[in-house]
């Protein structure tokens, strides 16, 4: 097996941890599969001569060359920023991503580095994630892809997508198991103090850094059942407590946040107990209770379904010490 070329493409404002990051891991990577193995030709690429990433460093990269995989990693997506200005601005990197792919090479974004992929036209008709906080936004500019935010690493005909930052040492991991076999991924993740067995970026997700509605009504309607999360859910009391009917309730409420009461409910009830698991010692029947589930089974089930992981597994990944 020969070395496996990779290239991570590098352009102004991008991040420059995940331009490292991914060659950082591979080289340990080599040195875990020792020099009879297959190793990896990492190189940092660019189209321009001179590259200044995120907060002002200064990247040495080399010229575009031939790779087996091109690594995209993401940019600074600061409240305010003009995405559109932004990506019309790297135009000679949509174009240098857009080719190798049009010559079958594989093509990874690490977090919103898939909206360069989007402009490359690599989305469509693919399964793909990013950064939760800004799949809404990815879905919304590539109609055509089927954005999983929950997801940490999309493989889809050649074109991967990862979530936030440190789904980059996920993808890495992954490219190591295929390339150098699983005991040299196990021991690189160990030795790196990765965790090489998330499948999901859903335990991470906050809804209160989501972009809130605009819309009054809905706003109303979720600091009520905010207030009320240990009460017995009632559409009709609802509906009566903001003098609408249940109907006008379900449609105003949806056409605002896309969802309905209850799933609402449902998630706020799981965010409450995800801060219960991490900062207290009730157990999971108390937490359950707190936040109105009187069968432990049905809330585990739920905050499964939400988080990925079960209670009792998600204490044990996230608690935090009590103060």
């Amino acid at each position: 097996m020969s070395a496996l070329r990779v290239g991570v493409l590098a352009y102004p404002g991008c991040f420059a941890s995940e331009v490292f990051g991914v060659p950082d891991l591979l080289t340990m990577a080599g040195h875990v599969a020792g020099p009879d193995r297959a190793g990896y030709e990492v190189s940092v690429v660019s189209p321009r001569r001179r590259v200044v990433a995120s907060g002002g460093v200064a990247l040495a990269a080399s010229p575009l060359r031939e790779v087996d995989v091109l690594v995209v990693p993401g940019f600074e997506l600061h409240p305010g920023l003009d995405v559109d200005a932004k990506l019309a601005g790297l135009g000679p990197e949509t174009a240098a991503v857009r080719s190798h792919a049009a010559a079958g090479g594989a093509v990874v974004s690490i977090c919103v580095g898939a909206f360069l992929l989007a402009a490359a036209g690599l989305l469509d008709r693919r399964r793909v994630t990013t950064a939760w906080l800004f799949a809404d936004e990815l879905a919304r500019r590539c109609p055509g892809a089927d954005v999983r935010p929950d997801l940490l690493v999309v493989t889809d005909a050649g074109v991967t997508t990862t979530a936030a930052f440190s789904a980059m040492y996920d993808f890495a991991l992954e490219l190591v198991r295929r390339h150098s076999g699983p005991a040299v991924a196990r021991a690189t993740a160990r030795m790196a103090l990765v965790d090489d067995a998330r499948s999901s970026q859903a335990p991470y997700v906050d809804a209160r850094l989501l972009p809130r509605p605009g819309h009054e009504f809905s706003r109303r309607v979720m600091r009520h059942l905010d207030q009320s999360l240990a009460a017995r859910y009632d559409l009709a009391a609802l509906a009566d407590a903001f003098n609408v009917s249940t109907r006008t309730l379900l449609r105003r409420f949806a056409h605002e946040t896309g969802q309905s009461p209850l799933e609402y409910l449902q998630s706020a009830r799981v965010r409450r107990a995800r801060h219960l698991l991490e900062t207290t010692d009730r157990t999971v029947a108390a937490v359950a209770a707190a936040v109105g589930y009187r069968d432990p089974g049905t809330f585990a089930a739920l905050f499964a379904r939400h988080t990925g992981r079960r209670p009792k597994d998600y204490r044990v990944a996230f608690r935090r010490p009590v103060r």
